[in-house]
Order: C-alpha cells, then structure tokens, then sequence
C-alpha cells in the first residue's frame, strides 16, 4: 500500500477518528509522527495519543494551519461553529495545498465551502480542497464502508490520497454528492442495523434454552459465514436465502412471522427514514 508523506490532522478524537487514526498507523500509510489531532475532551486525546503514539494538540486552529491534510471529524451539529472560529482568525490563510477531508454526515460541500471559502481569494481557494466522505465504524476492525465525493477543486492526486487513506480502512466507492444522504443511510448507519439483528438472534436463541455465549458464538458465527457466502457465491441474497427455505421446514415457518410483522418493508422504511436525516441535517 503506497504512503503518503503528509501531516494529517483530526480535529475531533471521536470513535470514527480512532477508526482513521487505528487504520492509518496499522497499514503504515502515514507515520504516528504525522498525525495530529484535537479535541476539547482531553481524556480522549490522552487516551488516542496512549494507544498510537500520535501527537495531540488542544487547538483546532493549529491543527488546521499545520497539517497538510485537515480530517473534520466533529458532530454535525458542531461543524458550522467549529468551522467558523477557525476561518473568522486574523491569521487564517491558507499556505500552499491544503486537502480538507469531512466524515460529518449530512454537511454538504457548498456549506463547508461557505465557512472556509469566505475569508479567502480565489488563488487560495484553488489550494484548498473539499472531500466528504462517509465511512463506518468496522473501519475500525479495517474492514470499513466508504463513499466519497469531492469539490471542484479537488485533483486526481487529492482523490487519491484520500482513497488510500480509505482503501487501509476497508473499501471505498466515489459517489456524485447528491448520492450521500443514501451512503449514510445504508452503510453510514448499517452496522447499527446488524448488530439490532445480531442482538435480536441472540436473545431468540436464550428464549429457547440456549446459554447466551453459546447463542452469541452461533449467531456472530452465522452471520460471518452468510456474509461470506454473499461475498464469494455469484448469486443474489435473494437465491441464497431460497435456497436456505425448504417448503415445510423451519425457515419458512421463521419468515411467515416476519412476513406477517412485514420486517422488510420496516427495515426498508427505515433506511429511508436515515436518508431523510441526513438530508435534514444538511439544511
């Protein structure tokens, strides 16, 4: 995996800037010297520095002005003030190429654009780029979903540092924006969905009289084997689950119950549903 020589920098030390950080310093892509992040919760920079040998700073503004990638990894809600309070700084400017790099859901480029765009001209605003990404957290496991999408600013080269960067976490796809909202519905937010399925297997297995590690091994199990039939089998889930259904048997009388709660239109309703708040979030 090829490296990239450059500082980067989070500005905030949240679960999905460990997933980075935790992926960035295993593949070897950028050295622990180079990194750098800040959080107004010092417990968590003191922990992330513990864990991989990063540098933390508790100062947004010296993160972004120092770093050669800047990652944004606050809340939603915190991007626009945090954002601000960087870009309204006498001394805010932009020397040489700076990649900006947003894993906030629902912050659209144009509102990223706004904040940071506004104080400079247009030979600086060239020089800073915009990418919104929208990871998971199996990154931190590297086994990670990302989509991507970039401003008009944004090179081949600044496209693929970030791709590298993603590619140590899992794998990454490059969406036109309009698309995110649905990245975030589907992948962003995925994993909460199967460990909601994984938790519900569980318990099932208990009411029936199984010791629960005995019904967490076979569920977690299950689940690692199913997906990896998805991933190697060329068929479509849909086939693989028929093929698991035998007229008469005790998988068709499973799904009569969840066709009778219509679980999959739920689940369906309420991807939609994520898709929604994102797009809320970004107004």
């Amino acid at each position: 995996m090829a490296a990239l020589n450059k500082k980067t920098g989070f500005i905030g030390a949240g679960n999905m800037a460990e997933a980075f950080i935790g992926a960035i310093t295993r593949s070897g892509i950028i050295a622990s010297s180079k990194i750098f992040a800040s959080d107004l919760n010092t417990e968590r920079l003191s922990l992330l520095k513990k864990n991989y040998s990063i540098s933390v700073i508790n100062d947004n503004f010296k993160v972004f002005s120092m770093c050669d990638i800047v990652i944004l990894s606050v809340k939603p809600q915190q991007i626009a003030d945090v954002l601000t309070q960087i870009a309204n700084r006498e001394d805010y400017c932009v020397q040489g190429r700076k990649l900006i790099v947003s894993i906030a859901a629902g912050i659209t480029l144009s509102k990223l654009e706004s904040i940071l765009y506004a104080p400079l001209n247009n030979e600086n605003i060239i020089s800073l780029p915009i990418i919104r990404v929208m990871p998971n957290t199996p990154a931190l496991v590297l086994s990670g979903m990302s989509g991507m999408a970039a401003n008009r600013y944004a090179t081949p080269d600044d496209i693929n540092s970030v791709r590298i960067i993603l590619d140590a976490m899992g794998k990454v796809i490059e969406f036109k924006e309009e698309a995110l909202n649905a990245v975030t519905a589907v992948s962003g937010s995925g994993p909460a969905y199967v460990f909601y399925l994984v938790e519900s297997m569980i318990q099932g297995g208990i009411n029936i009289g199984l010791d629960p590690y005995d019904a967490a091994i076979l569920t977690i199990t299950t689940l690692k084997g199913s997906a990896a039939l998805l991933e190697e089998m060329d068929e479509s889930p849909e086939l693989l689950r028929k093929r698991v259904t035998s007229p008469g048997g005790t998988t068709e009388e499973a799904f009569k119950v969840l066709e009778k709660h219509k679980v999959k239109e739920t689940i369906i309703e309420a991807i939609a549903a994520a898709a929604r708040r994102s797009a809320e979030l970004s107004r």
